[in-house]
């Protein structure tokens, strides 16, 4: 087999070609348009219908297509801090409040939406999460005193179902404040004229406050941990230039103008809390705080215009040139073969490869082996097993110049050399038949895809088509019913990707993501993609972006849920049925998962009853629940009518992902494109592509332009 592409030859002659020496060793031995955005409507919690910035705002009672939950308040009395416009005012004022608040947008057009969310406090500082779809997209937000109030957003969101969600999850104690929401299409800038702008044109009295009251503090107490000449970058803050005042770091803008109190960097410097305080170690005196809240107040004048933020991002940036110096990144070659002093002994070039390194050690090669420990050698390497004694007699009588390889040929016919070499390759993706969280819990469907890995063994099916069918089976269709289930069943590979925990509503899906990436990048590239999930790859050329570039791809996918211990309701496996089939058979899914929900909380609600009852009434419910439990057994144990894959489909959302800064899914950063590895020539998704992409993943691993899958493949089957 040739591991360049195509990879056209199958999984045994790879394995064999190694055995029999026949391969040669694979590297050293060691302009665009600008983005639009269409205002679709916006809705005062709790409020009245009105105008704001020339825009028709609506009640949200009685408003069409629209439902809020969470109790209702109002106070016209709170002064605003800021203070803002009559209209603007009178809607932030008024709210839908609570420890866990939501509202929904439903019959919307399918595409790409922006949010922008409106919160106010009317007493004292709360914290809660702000969610839109079930995505966290601010986390332990702080709402400040009473009065402050905030324009948050706009965060993206793709609607394929014409819904769209919003809401707020308080701590153990938090309530949150939602005034009103703003909803816009598209991908272009949303207007915000409520923002505060730092000062352009300082007068010099400005100026002259800056230079003798907050650049020497900025050096002496900020410089070492926030400028281009710190070790380390905190917090991703860098302080030293007006460009990176104004950005901020991980945490949001450090300086909103004009508003001392709703700036981090103020909050940090009060030490308002324990997470928050700065300088760490030692409050600065309070004329030096007060010195600070008064630059704030003039809307931040700052004279620095070099542009430090660049110079951090150089720094640190990779050098993609060099990157592609390193010899696994260099095309393949056929490397010249070494000559070689004792010219008898080699039978192919892969043995003048190990002679000359022999030689240049003084040592000699071992005697050829006799034949009884030759068929033991390539028995156990290719089936694990011994040979029989009948197979060894066979061997030993057989006079013929190709009495090897017809053993080799035999034993490749055999069904235990799938189950051998099969096994090798389930140890690579990390194969089991649980799920990996603290539960382990069972899936009894994953037996299926170890079976395909073993069957495209003995059936020697070509390399790239093993790897585009766990990445994309799901998409490539099949011939008949049976190759399509086959390659539905193989994107077990994705599906067998962890899980974490046993949390069900907010699950942290980013992790098992995060496992699909890690796996993908050691199985096929021999590289640890994942250690770019917080920041660029220390040692590896793979940038933060290139991660997210391929996060985007397994976001837009939708993985199976096992069950877990405390939620044993498998769902979102996949149907192995004819294509105009599938639709019923989805449908009879949730029909059973519906009953299956139904009898779980009718036990439950059963069980919470019998705590409060006595007498005959706690007798008449015991019997119930008794009853209830037995339907419920029976319902759990009911088989449907068709075979199911723990596999993976498309998500109803397909959509690229921000940069999450940290690694953290509540602090979105800048959005990525669905992309590959840069150094691979990072190409991108086309925007006519409406897949998750993984199809055209499979292409970018498998292309003539990315040698280390060849690579890899070679030195696993040279490793065993």
């Amino acid at each position: 087999m040739n591991l360049n592409p195509p990879f056209d030859s199958g999984l045994a002659r790879c394995v064999t070609h190694f055995l029999t020496g026949a391969w040669l060793l694979l590297g050293p031995a060691s302009g665009l348009a600008a983005a639009e955005v269409t205002f679709v409507r916006a809705i005062n919690l709790n409020g009245p219908a009105l105008t704001i910035d020339g825009r028709a705002w609506e009640a949200d009672q009685g408003a069409a297509n629209f439902a809020a939950n969470g109790k209702r308040f109002a106070n016209q009395k709170v002064l605003l801090k800021p203070p803002t416009d009559a209209a603007r005012t009178e809607m932030l004022r008024s709210s839908v409040w609570g420890g866990t608040v939501s509202v929904e947008f439903t019959g919307l057009a399918k595409g790409a939406y922006q949010v922008v969310l409106y919160v106010w406090e009317d007493n004292h500082t709360e914290q809660f999460d702000l969610l839109v779809n079930g995505r966290v997209v601010q986390a332990g937000f702080y709402s400040g005193d009473a009065g402050m109030w905030r324009r948050l957003g706009p965060w993206r969101a793709e609607v394929t179902d014409g819904k769209l969600t919003v809401g707020a999850k308080g701590a153990s104690h938090g309530a949150a404040n939602l005034s009103g929401i703003e909803l816009w299409s598209g991908d272009g800038d949303v207007p915000d004229l409520t923002r505060p702008q730092f000062t352009r044109n300082p007068t010099p009295e400005q100026l002259t406050f800056f230079e003798n009251k907050i650049r020497p503090m900025l050096i002496e107490h900020c410089y070492e941990c926030h400028s281009a000449t710190a070790t380390k970058i905190k917090g991703g803050l860098v302080l030293d230039s007006r460009a990176g005042v104004q950005k901020g770091g991980d945490t949001g803008p450090a300086v909103t103008p004009g508003l001392p109190d709703a700036s981090l960097l103020i909050q940090a410097l009060r030490h308002a809390s324990e997470d928050l305080a700065m300088p760490p170690k030692k409050k600065l005196p309070p004329q030096v705080i007060a010195d600070f809240e008064a630059w704030v107040k003039m809307g931040a004048p700052d004279p620095r215009d070099t542009d430090t933020l660049a110079a951090v991002k150089a720094k640190d940036a990779i050098d993609w040139n060099k990157a592609r110096e390193w010899w696994s990144f260099k095309p393949l070659t056929a490397p010249k073969v070494p000559a070689v002093k004792n010219a008898k002994w080699p039978v192919n070039d892969i043995d003048r490869f190990i002679l000359a390194k022999q030689e240049a050690a003084q040592l000699q090669p071992a005697p050829d082996a006799e034949a009884r420990a030759l068929i033991r050698r390539v028995t156990y390497d290719l089936t694990g097993l011994p040979p029989t004694p009948e197979e060894v007699a066979a061997f030993l009588a057989d006079k013929s110049t190709d009495a090897y390889a017809k053993v080799v040929e035999r034993l490749l016919a055999s069904p235990r050399y799938g189950e051998r070499w099969g096994r090798h390759w389930l140890d690579v993706v990390r194969y089991a038949d649980t799920a990996g969280d603290n539960s382990d819990y069972p899936i009894p469907q994953m037996h299926r895809y170890r079976d395909w890995v073993i069957a495209a063994f003995n059936r020697d099916q070509p390399y790239d088509e093993f790897v585009r069918d766990q990445l994309a089976g799901d998409l490539r269709g099949g011939a008949t019913d049976a190759e399509r289930f086959a390659r539905i069943i193989a994107t077990g590979y994705l599906a067998n990707s962890r899980r974490f925990g046993s949390r069900v509503d907010d699950y942290p899906q980013h992790l098992t993501i995060e496992d699909t990436i890690d796996n993908l990048g050691r199985s096929f590239l021999g590289i640890t993609v994942s250690c770019a999930r917080c920041h660029d790859h220390k040692f590896d050329p793979v940038s933060q972006r290139d991660y997210y570039g391929l996060y985007g791809i397994f976001h837009s996918t939708r993985y199976p849920w096992p069950g877990i211990e405390l939620d044993k309701k498998p769902r979102d496996f996949v149907p192995l049925v004819p294509p105009d089939k599938l639709a019923e058979a989805e449908a009879a899914q949730r029909e059973l998962e519906k009953e299956r929900s139904r009898l779980n909380s009718e036990v439950a609600k059963l069980k919470n009853a019998l705590k409060d009852e006595k007498g005959e009434k706690k007798e008449e419910l015991q019997a119930q629940l008794k009853e209830t439990e037995a339907v419920y057994a029976k319902v759990q144990k009911k088989a449907l009518p068709f075979e199911m894959a723990y596999a993976v489909a498309e998500a109803k959302r397909i959509e690229d992902v921000p940069v999450q800064q940290k690694g953290d899914p509540a602090k979105p950063g800048d959005m990525v494109p669905r992309k590959f590895l840069t150094v691979m020539g990072g190409p991108e998704l086309p925007p006519d592509i409406k897949s998750s992409g993984r199809a055209q993943l499979a292409d970018w691993i498998l292309a003539d332009n990315n040698p280390l899958t060849a690579r890899v493949m070679a030195n696993r089957i040279w490793q065993h």
